[in-house]
């Protein structure tokens, strides 16, 4: 049974990252934690002015409305999808939401984090929201990340870019083992370099990650003098993939990835879900 949070907000863009991941795991066994979290604007901003009591009321009305608001929420799941396959806990929680996911990643083991998120649509704005750079950065779990208006759709085909400088293990790989098994996959791994061949220690790495991909459906591709945001995109023009994962360690194209405006530049925008994985977990 796969252990997997659901962070919402109760926005429509949480909803249906929730929708997603109930289609994507539709026949296995899972256990789903809904959490949300919550910290009073008033308690940041007028602690001091204000008494002990008064902010004890402020915090009761909220966590009663987050309560109110997840057992809703579960209401809705339970009846739109009514599977004996799937089992809820709720958790609302007066906490930031990465503190929390943080505790909640070791205490109830968890597989894979499933949250929504906004793209790119101006100057000013970073690829992904706020919550879901921090979650990615700091919590040790894979993420799911869903765009916004994105509905589930099989991933028949999933990219996966590398540069082959890490040591994959069976962990790395957990999840995209368990999706391309249930869809029957086809995993297409696209190296992005400079202008040379493989040195012997990426060459090593390769080797394995094929050994460890040995039961899937996959293909190997080389790209040369491309960014990797132009390389994904040329990839998706020829071939149309249903799911987008990245192993993130640091110093690579993740790192920057997240805050610079050049990415509207380049013109990389979120489209499809984004799995990423971290390399010390």
């Amino acid at each position: 049974m796969k252990n997997i949070l659901l962070p919402t907000d109760f926005s429509e863009n949480s909803k249906n990252a929730i929708n997603y991941a109930l289609e994507l795991f539709n026949n296995e066994p899972c256990k789903f934690y809904i959490l949300n979290t919550y910290t009073p604007i008033i308690y940041n901003y007028d602690y001091q002015m204000s008494s002990g009591a008064y902010i004890g009321n402020v915090v009761d009305v909220i966590r009663n409305n987050s309560l109110e608001a997840l057992n809703d929420l579960e209401k809705y799941v339970i009846e739109k999808y009514n599977n004996p396959k799937h089992e809820f806990e709720l958790i609302s929680s007066f906490s930031t939401l990465t503190d929390e996911i943080d505790l909640l990643v070791a205490q109830k083991n968890l597989d894979l984090i499933i949250m929504g998120t906004k793209g790119a649509s101006g100057v000013e704005e970073v690829l992904f929201g706020t919550n879901t750079i921090h979650t990615i950065k700091k919590v040790k779990c894979p993420v799911l990340a869903i765009p916004d208006g994105f509905f589930f759709e099989k991933p028949k085909d999933i990219l996966f870019p590398t540069d082959y400088k890490i040591d994959y293990s069976a962990k790395h790989l957990d999840i995209l083992e368990t999706i391309s098994s249930i869809y029957k996959s086809k995993v297409h791994i696209l190296h992005v370099s400079s202008n040379r061949d493989l040195n012997e220690e990426e060459n090593s790495h390769k080797i394995k990650l094929d050994n460890l991909l040995n039961s899937r459906n996959k293909e190997f591709y080389s790209v040369k003098d491309q960014e990797i945001p132009q390389a994904i995109n040329e990839f998706q023009k020829s071939t149309y993939v249903h799911m987008l994962m990245m192993i993130k360690n640091k110093h690579t194209f993740l790192e920057n990835l997240f805050f610079k405006k050049i990415i509207n530049q380049i013109g990389f925008h979120l489209t499809v879900p984004f799995l990423v994985v971290p390399s010390n977990f």
